[in-house]
């Protein structure tokens, strides 16, 4: 008679987390250009369910922000199902798992315990945005993902694929031409971006993600139990959660398998599991020699373990948190502003964007033109990997919305397309020393060509000029009508100079900030 063959516990979280990693590729896919300004799926949605950016967007913004509600969701599910949340359901600790298998991390609880710093860093964040210091993206684990994959692994990905077709189409028989021009089209139709991409700051993205990675070497989903912000916000809330693991107890002798195979270090000496760092991974459950352990809706006894702050560490970070700020308007920005700081349109006024702001990466990657690119310093520390327009890498293309759509926190407003096109976000003008018509006597109107204001923004005045051969010519000499002007940055874009544009783009007279137009 054949037995039948049981089917592991941790199984179930395997195929869990395979189809959530398989939702999180889909949703980051989606997040683009299709052929339509309308997006048919909610793709931010794994932001919106991220307590830690929910919490620190309404403290940043000391209001509620009604797109992220659905991170309440995530709480209670915590609160019955304990941090699960993280075993099953995270794309990033999915790839922290997978990681292991390449990086061979010591077994079980090896390494210093540093579970407290993820408590330290959560209540840090917390308090720094409510005092004005919105840091909740650098460190948030989605945050972290989403911008390797967008900066970093993403356009190697569609340089890799396009660069092996290319060789293809060029050098190869065809015969397989013939075999591999259909493969490239479906690729481009499911997979590949709408257009190759450009991104400041992607190997500092990459370089972030490797080392949570890396940091496998050291412990076991060492991000996952000491560092992750969310991470410790599921823990305080798991600590009260219905469904707990339960460990063994003295009839277990001397075994200590739970211990040694448990990758977040939940169990104790005497075998008593820690609902704040328990992911219900089910590897104990299912591996236990003497089937000692089980899951249980009734309470537990008293968590293994302690928060392992002190109440000195808890005074300090509080005390950084509140600190910090004070330190903001003293520097040079805070009297003038950098003057290339362009936002995407719809975006809030400054203080209320950053702190709204989740540095997630998706309004750079769903931009149609590339414009929009991370920030490094140009809005202050408090501004890295925020959203900028930088107009001689892309524009900010005049039909397009789709900024406001994905991004989750409402630090850029959904507009209608008449809204958008009405939307300045700063003004264009001549720098008379670089424009061919000024400089050189040369005719060139290609800026005027591409405005896509229906007046155009850009008109010219004849002149006559002396020029680079010393012959009086008429030229046509642009210039900006700057009731007109948008800032969408074609006209720097498109400008045939070589370098520094002739024709450049500056915040003067965006519509989010009060004060900020020409005389």
């Amino acid at each position: 008679m054949v037995r039948k063959r049981n089917i592991p516990a941790y199984f179930w979280r395997r195929l869990s987390q395979l189809l959530f990693f398989a939702l999180f590729l889909f949703l980051f896919i989606k997040t683009d250009y299709s052929g339509s300004d309308e997006l048919e799926y909610a793709v931010n949605i794994l932001f919106r369910i991220d307590p830690l950016l929910a919490l620190a967007a309404i403290f940043a913004g000391k209001t509620i922000v009604a797109l992220m509600l659905p991170a309440v969701f995530t709480l209670i599910f915590t609160l019955v199902f304990g941090r699960s949340f993280c075993g099953w359901i995270c794309p990033m600790g999915t790839l922290v798992d997978g990681g292991a298998s390449v990086i061979r991390p010591p077994k079980g609880t090896a390494g210093s315990d540093l579970r407290a710093v993820k408590y330290y860093l959560l209540i840090f964040i917390l308090v720094a945005a409510l005092l004005g210091l919105p840091l909740a993206g650098y460190l948030d684990p989605f945050s972290l993902l989403v911008r390797a994959f967008s900066f970093a692994l993403y356009p190697a990905f569609d340089f890799a694929v396009s660069s092996f077709f290319t060789f293809t189409y060029l050098h190869a028989p065809d015969w397989v031409n013939a075999a591999t021009e259909p493969v490239y089209e479906l690729l481009k139709k499911s997979i590949l971006p709408f257009s190759h991409r450009v991104y400041g700051l992607g190997l500092l993205s990459l370089l972030l993600f490797a080392l949570v990675l890396l940091l496998n070497h050291w412990q076991r989903r060492f991000f996952c139990r000491n560092l992750c912000p969310l991470g410790g916000l599921l823990a305080l809330v798991s600590r009260f959660s219905l469904l707990a693991a339960q460990g063994g107890n003295e009839d277990c002798g001397k075994c200590r398998q739970c211990r040694s195979i448990c990758r977040m270090g939940a169990i104790a000496e005497d075998r008593r599991i820690s609902t704040a760092d328990c992911n219900l991974c089910l590897d104990c459950l299912a591996l236990c020699p003497r089937n000692k352990i089980h899951l249980s809706f009734h309470r537990p006894l008293p968590a293994a373990g302690s928060y392992g702050m002190t109440r000195r560490a808890f005074a300090g970070t509080v005390a950084t948190g509140a600190l910090l700020p004070l330190f903001l308007p003293g520097r040079l920005l805070a009297r003038r502003p950098d003057p290339l700081l362009i936002r995407p349109p719809g975006a809030l006024p400054e203080e209320e964007f950053l702190g709204r702001c989740v540095r997630c990466g998706e309004c750079m990657k769903v931009c149609i033109g590339n414009a929009l690119q991370p920030a490094l310093l140009e809005a202050g520390i408090e501004g890295m990997f925020t959203p900028m327009v930088r107009s001689r890498i892309g524009y900010c293309e005049y039909n397009c919305t789709l900024c406001g759509q994905v991004c989750p926190s409402g630090a850029i407003k959904k507009l209608a397309l008449p809204d958008k096109h009405a939307q300045v976000i700063g003004r264009a003008f001549f720098d008379k020393n670089l424009c061919l018509p000024y400089a050189k006597g040369i005719p060139c109107i290609v800026c005027e060509e591409h405005c896509p204001t229906p007046d155009k923004a850009i008109k010219f005045r004849e002149q006559s000029v002396v020029n680079a051969r010393g012959e009086t010519v008429t030229v046509l000499q642009p210039f900006v009508v700057d009731d007109l002007c948008i800032g969408c940055g074609i006209c720097e874009n498109k400008c045939p100079l070589p370098g520094r544009a002739a024709v450049r783009v500056t915040s003067e007279g965006q519509a989010r900030q009060a004060g900020r137009h020409f005389l």
